[in-house]
């Protein structure tokens, strides 16, 4: 199978021992088990493992490594550049590992690495406790967590990856072990940021936080032509809001016929969204003055339960629909970089794409840089500009326009990026080593010494210093 031929004893051994489902071109559920939330990505695997313990994850990363297999690793599986599937190669699928056990008296919970926040926050929720997640529930606990994970508590308690407390996983020798900040101290720093280079993670322990069940969320619409208005006052406002609120804005058509009257459902509009980390009383006093800026389209705002604000873009990321993004951190708001950023929503061609900007700070400067790999402490914002449309004929437009804006938008950055939120991530190395600056090289020499040979390529990768750069971007195009 895959790039070289696995010889019959070998699969036969292998098949023999794996106790999850084995997944080949002919079963009937083969498209189904090969899809993944990105509708551009249409890759055809040799095998998909589907794993149901640490067992299973073992013998797929030493069937792999023994024959030279090209391997994607899928938890997920709501990663943009598609990384978790490949073609002709192996999938080592986690998807059915999804379990979540809380300890309420620690705070604590560990977690399977093919749950989503989804599952996460179904359990941590029963207690009244939460863990930085995501922004939308279907998102996968691995891919977020070991990309450093930005998500609506980020100003109160941090991202999600310094929320770990521990991290099991396989290595590219097969070998299962735990890390932390007193065992394989250096391999738990450089995951906690560094994305899933060394090893298949099978689970995560993380700390909780007391939160809800109800928050104070903001999500208020105003007219585009109001944007310039809005972007500055959310500027100047999160300057100096507590850390309890994290905030983002959402530019673009967000044409939704449930949300807005008819004369402006077709309209251009931004959004400010989040939440306080704190008493609701408190959450929507502080929050009030994002929803007086000016006159507003519609306005949400209020009280609403923990989990269904955590639910609450979901619909606007269904599977199957097609996905281009990109990121760069922002030195700044200043009006140059609004202007910009007015224009370009201005000139989108999908009426469902937008740009956005994240509120940073708080939580997660104050960790300090040296403690994890994690290279966007520095910015005091985000940009995302997310391309979606539905049809396969709209691809050069929106991927053009993506690629034009963050060009553009380099003038306001160091040119370092959000690695969950790069799409495909043209320019490899050379932007790993901008992102990561000096730590870069840190980072290759744990890449050195759990996956010397590169198994692990389809991924923001890190390069061994032993290897030529792989070509797993192009197997993301």
């Amino acid at each position: 199978m895959a790039q070289h031929a696995t010889p019959a004893d070998q699969m036969e051994q292998f098949e023999a021992g794996f106790h999850g489902d084995l997944i080949r071109p002919d079963d009937a559920d083969y498209d189904d088990a090969r899809a993944v939330w990105n509708g551009m990505i249409d890759k055809h695997p040799a095998l998909i493992a589907r794993c149901r313990g640490v067992r299973d994850v073992i013998s797929a990363v030493n069937l792999a490594r023994k024959n030279d297999l090209l391997v994607a690793v899928r938890g997920g599986g709501h990663n943009v550049a598609g990384t978790a599937v490949c073609d002709d190669g192996l999938v080592i699928d986690l998807s059915e590992m999804r379990g979540v056990r809380v300890d309420p008296d620690e705070r604590t919970a560990w977690v399977q690495a093919g749950a989503t926040w989804a599952d996460v926050d179904h359990e941590t929720q029963a207690f009244g406790l939460a863990t930085p997640g995501g922004a939308v529930s279907e998102t996968g606990v691995a891919g977020l967590t070991l990309g450093g994970g930005i998500g609506h508590l980020r100003c109160k308690y941090g991202l999600t990856c310094d929320n770990l407390t521990s991290i099991d996983l396989v290595t590219a020798d097969g070998d299962y072990l735990t890390a932390s900040t007193d065992r394989h101290e250096e391999l738990f720093w450089g995951l906690r940021g560094g994305g899933g280079n060394f090893g298949v993670v099978t689970g995560f322990e993380f700390d909780l936080h007391p939160i809800g069940q109800d928050v104070a969320i903001c999500l208020v619409f105003y007219s585009g032509d109001r944007m310039v208005e809005v972007l500055e006052a959310y500027r100047d406002y999160v300057a100096d809001a507590p850390p309890e609120v994290s905030l983002l804005t959402l530019s673009g058509v967000m044409p939704d016929e449930e949300l807005f009257a008819v004369d402006t459902v077709d309209e251009l509009k931004i959004a400010i969204a989040g939440c306080y980390a704190g008493s609701v009383a408190d959450g929507e006093q502080v929050l009030a003055p994002m929803r007086e800026i000016a006159e507003p389209i519609a306005d949400f705002s209020g009280t609403m339960p923990y989990v269904e604000f955590q639910q609450l873009f979901d619909e606007d990321y269904p599977d199957g629909m097609r996905y281009y993004w990109k990121s760069l951190y922002l030195d700044g708001l200043s009006e140059s970089a609004i202007d910009r950023i007015t224009y370009w929503t201005d000139v989108a061609p999908s009426p469902l794409s937008t740009i956005d900007v994240w509120q940073l700070g708080g939580a997660i400067e104050w960790v300090d840089v040296e403690e994890s790999a994690f290279a966007g402490r520095h910015a005091p914002f985000l940009l995302g500009v997310e391309a979606n449309w539905e049809r396969p004929e709209d691809d050069d437009a929106n991927v053009e326009w993506v690629r034009d804006c963050l060009d553009d938008m380099r003038q306001f950055s160091d040119g370092s990026v959000y690695l969950n939120f790069p799409g495909f991530l043209e320019g490899g190395e050379d932007t790993m080593r901008t992102t990561f600056g000096p730590t870069y090289e840190r980072l290759v020499a744990l890449k050195d010494e759990y996956d010397p040979t590169n198994l692990f390529s389809l991924n923001q990768n890190i390069t061994p210093s032993g290897s030529a750069q792989t070509d797993g971007e192009a197997c993301h195009e």
